[in-house]
C-alpha cells in the first residue's frame, strides 16, 4: 500500500524527532551522570539525610513493582504493604527464632541466616502473592482493588496476633546484614545496598518493558481481548506481573527489617499501602523512574509535614493526610499521567535520543508453512448463540478456504459481529462447532486460535495508544518467539527481539505506513490505525485472516491499496474473511459472500449470484442500488 497522507499530528511527532538530537547526553548517559553524583556524595551526607535516603530507597523498590502492576499492567493493588510485611517478618523469625537459629546456624552460621530470610521472604510471598493472585485477580473494575484491601487488612492482623511473631510488640534485635565477613549495621553502608537493590530492580523492569514479554504486559491494560486475539495468556501473566511486584515488595521488607532491626505490624498496615500506592501515580504510575520520583516527594512532604503541621495546628495528628488528599487531586488535575512525564517532556529538549546498538547475531523466527491453496482452513457448521432468550445467530454455516476472500455482509444488527467473535474464539458457540485446521476449537480461547494461524482485527480500533506503530505491530508476533521473563530482564533475548521489530517494521512498509513507524499509534487517523491492525495480524504470520470493517474511514484510494493488498495476500495462500459495509469494495474483492439476516444466511454464492438474489435485495431496503453498483467497476 502506499504510504497515506499525514495528518497535522503525525507530521509533527515526525518532525519533532531531530530536535532532540541536540542534546549533549543521551538519557542513559544522564542517569549514568546522576548515579555516580550520588555515589561521589554519599559519605559526605550527613546521617539523618543518609537515613531519609535509604526510606526512599526502600519505598521506591515497592512503588516500582506497583508502577508494574498498576501503571503498565492496569491492575490496582493497595496491599503491597503486606507483601513488605511478609519479606520483613520472614528474615526477623528466621533470624531470632530460637527453633530456627538452632536448626539454621549450623549449617549457614550466623552471618547466614538473614539469607535465609531472604529466601525464605521470597518463598512465602510468591506462594501468597499467587494463592491470592489466582482468587482475585478474576475480578475486574472496583471489585479488584477492594479485593486487595480485604486481604491486606487480613494480613496486617495475622501479624499483630500472632505469638511465634511477637504479636503487636513485633520481634526485636535482628541482626544487620553481613557480606563476606563485613557488617552492613552501619546505616551509610546498608543504604548504599538498598539503593544499589533500586537501580538493579529497575534496570531489570526496564529491560522486561523493552522486550517481547514487555509489550504483552502493556497490552494488558489496553484490552484483554485483544491480547488475548495476540496469542497472549492474559490470565498468566496477571497472575506473574503480580507476583512480580509482590516479590520486589517482599525485598524492601526483608531490606527494612535489617535496617531497623527489629518488626512490628505497624508498617504493614492499609493506610501505608495505599501510600506506596499514591507514590507510584503522584510520580507516574506508567514510568519506573515515575516511582523514585513519588517516592522522593511523598516521603520528604511527610517528614516536614509531620514536623510543621502540629506545630501550625496547635495540636497532634496524622494531618499530613489531608495534605496528600489535596496534593492528589492537584496532580490528578494538572500532572494526569504523573509528574514524571511533565519533567520527561520538559527535558527532551536538552537530551538526544540513545543510539541502539543492533544484537551481534538475529534470531529466526517461527515460520508457518500455509495449507495448499482451495483447502478448507476455518468451518463454521451449524453455529448457533444465544444470549437468554434472544437467538444472535442461528444454525449458521460457512467454510473459509485457502487462497480466496470471503465476505460477510448483512443489515446492521444481523448478527455479523456475534458471528465474527465465534470463528475467532472471542465467545463459544451455544451449539455447533467451530473447525479451524481441522480441529475442533470448542470452548478454546481466542490465544489457541491465534497459535493455530488466525489472525484478526476489530470493528473498534484497539491498539496501544501510547506505544509506536512498530510496537504495536510487534505484537501481532508474539506467538512466534519464546523468550520468557528471565531472559528479557536479563536481555538474553536481543537476537529474538531484533528479528521480531525487523519483522514488524516488513509488514508496517508492505501496508504503507513506513513513514509513521516509530511515531505513536494513536497520532494516526483512524483508517491509518486500522491498517496498523492489519499489519499486526501480518505479522503472525497467519493462515487465515479475519478483518472486520477494514475499509472503513479510508479514503478512496487507501481502499484501492488495501485491496490490491488483500489480492495480494491471497494469492499467497491465506484465507480472508472480511465483514464489511462498503459494497463496491466487496463485490469487487471477494469470491464469495455469505449474507445474513437476523442471525440466519440468506444466501452464499458469488457476487454476482448476491447481486441477483432478491431476498438480499429485500434485505437492504432500498440497498440494491448499492448492491447493483458494486460490481460495476
Amino acid at each position: 500500500m502506499s504510504a497515506p497522507t499525514s495528518t497535522p499530528s503525525t507530521a509533527s511527532a515526525v518532525a519533532s524527532a531531530p530536535a532532540a538530537a541536540s542534546g549533549l547526553l543521551t538519557r542513559t548517559q544522564l542517569t549514568a551522570v546522576a548515579v555516580a553524583l550520588l555515589a561521589i556524595t554519599w559519605g559526605f551526607l550527613p546521617e539523618f539525610t543518609v537515613v531519609v535516603m535509604s526510606y526512599i530507597g526502600l519505598y521506591s523498590i515497592v512503588a516500582v513493582g506497583l508502577v508494574m502492576l498498576t501503571g503498565v499492567g492496569g491492575m490496582t493493588s493497595f496491599g503491597q504493604a503486606a507483601f513488605v510485611g511478609i519479606g520483613a517478618y520472614a528474615t526477623a523469625w528466621a533470624c531470632t527464632s530460637p527453633a530456627a537459629v538452632q536448626a539454621l546456624s549450623g549449617l549457614v552460621g550466623m552471618g547466614g541466616l538473614p539469607w535465609v530470610g531472604l529466601a525464605l521472604g521470597l518463598v512465602l510471598t510468591f506462594v501468597v502473592a499467587w494463592g491470592l493472585g489466582s482468587v482475585t485477580l478474576k475480578l475486574s473494575g472496583h471489585y479488584l482493588p477492594l479485593c486487595t484491601m480485604a486481604w491486606s487488612l487480613s494480613l496486617y492482623y495475622l501479624f499483630g496476633n500472632m505469638q511465634f511473631l511477637g504479636g503487636q510488640t513485633g520481634i526485636t534485635g535482628v541482626p544487620p546484614l553481613t557480606i563476606v565477613g563485613y557488617s552492613l549495621a552501619d546505616p551509610r553502608v546498608l543504604g548504599v545496598l538498598i539503593w544499589a537493590v533500586l537501580l538493579v530492580s529497575m534496570w531489570l523492569m526496564n529491560n522486561l518493558l523493552d522486550s517481547r514479554e514487555g509489550r504483552a504486559i502493556r497490552a494488558l491494560k489496553g484490552g484483554r481481548v485483544m491480547a488475548e486475539s495476540m496469542g497472549v495468556d492474559t490470565a498468566h501473566y496477571r497472575i506473574k506481573l503480580f507476583v512480580l511486584a509482590a516479590l520486589l515488595a517482599a525485598v524492601s521488607g526483608w531490606l527494612y527489617a535489617h535496617m531497623q532491626r527489629f518488626v512490628n505490624p505497624t508498617p504493614f498496615n492499609l493506610n501505608i499501602g495505599i501510600e506506596y500506592l499514591f507514590m507510584a501515580v503522584v510520580g507516574g504510575a506508567g514510568h519506573l523512574w515515575g516511582a523514585v520520583l513519588g517516592a522522593t516527594v511523598i516521603t520528604l512532604l511527610k517528614q516536614k509535614l509531620q514536623d510543621v503541621l502540629p506545630s501550625l495546628l496547635g495540636t497532634s495528628g496524622n494531618f499530613e493526610v489531608v495534605v496528600f488528599g489535596l496534593l492528589m487531586i492537584f496532580v490528578l488535575q494538572r500532572f494526569a499521567e504523573g509528574m514524571w512525564p511533565t519533567l520527561q517532556r520538559l527535558s527532551n529538549r536538552l537530551l538526544r535520543p540513545s543510539k541502539v546498538s543492533p544484537p551481534k547475531s538475529a534470531a529466526v523466527l517461527e515460520q508457518r508453512t500455509l495449507p495448499a491453496s482451495g483447502s478448507v482452513i476455518l468451518e463454521a457448521k451449524n453455529v448457533t448463540k444465544r444470549f437468554g432468550g434472544l437467538v444472535a445467530n442461528n444454525d449458521v454455516s460457512m467454510r473459509i478456504k485457502a487462497g480466496e476472500v470471503h465476505a460477510l455482509i448483512g443489515p446492521n444488527g444481523a448478527g455479523k459481529s456475534t458471528f465474527f467473535n465465534m470463528i475467532s474464539g472471542v465467545d463459544d458457540p451455544t451449539e455447533g462447532d467451530v473447525r479451524l485446521m481441522d480441529k475442533v476449537m470448542g470452548k478454546s480461547p481466542s490465544r489457541d486460535f491465534a497459535a493455530l494461524g488466525l489472525g484478526r482485527t476489530f470493528q473498534h480500533v484497539r491498539l496501544l495508544g501510547q506505544r509506536s506503530v512498530v510496537e504495536n505491530v510487534a505484537l501481532g508476533a508474539h506467538r512466534r518467539a519464546h523468550k520468557g521473563w528471565i531472559a528479557s530482564m536479563l536481555r538474553l533475548d536481543r537476537g529474538e527481539e531484533a528479528a521480531l521489530l525487523a519483522e514488524a517494521r516488513r509488514q508496517i512498509e508492505r501496508c504503507g505506513l513506513g513513514a509513521f513507524a516509530d511515531v505513536p499509534a494513536a497520532s494516526l487517523a483512524l483508517g491509518q490505525q486500522r491498517i496498523v491492525e492489519i499489519a499486526r495480524a501480518l505479522a503472525g504470520q497467519p493462515a487465515v485472516l479475519l478483518l472486520d470493517e477494514p475499509a472503513a474511514g479510508l479514503r478512496h484510494l487507501e481502499k484501492r491499496a488495501l485491496a490490491d493488498l488483500l489480492t495480494q495476500l491471497r494469492a499467497e495462500g491465506l484465507g480472508i474473511l472480511v465483514v464489511e459495509h462498503d459494497m463496491e469494495f466487496v463485490m469487487n474483492l471477494a469470491d464469495r459472500i455469505t449474507v445474513l439476516e437476523f442471525g440466519t444466511v440468506i444466501a452464499t454464492g458469488t457476487p454476482t449470484e448476491i447481486q441477483n438474489n432478491q431476498r438480499v435485495l429485500d434485505a437492504y431496503l432500498g440497498g440494491a442500488d448499492d448492491l447493483a453498483a458494486g460490481i460495476t467497476k
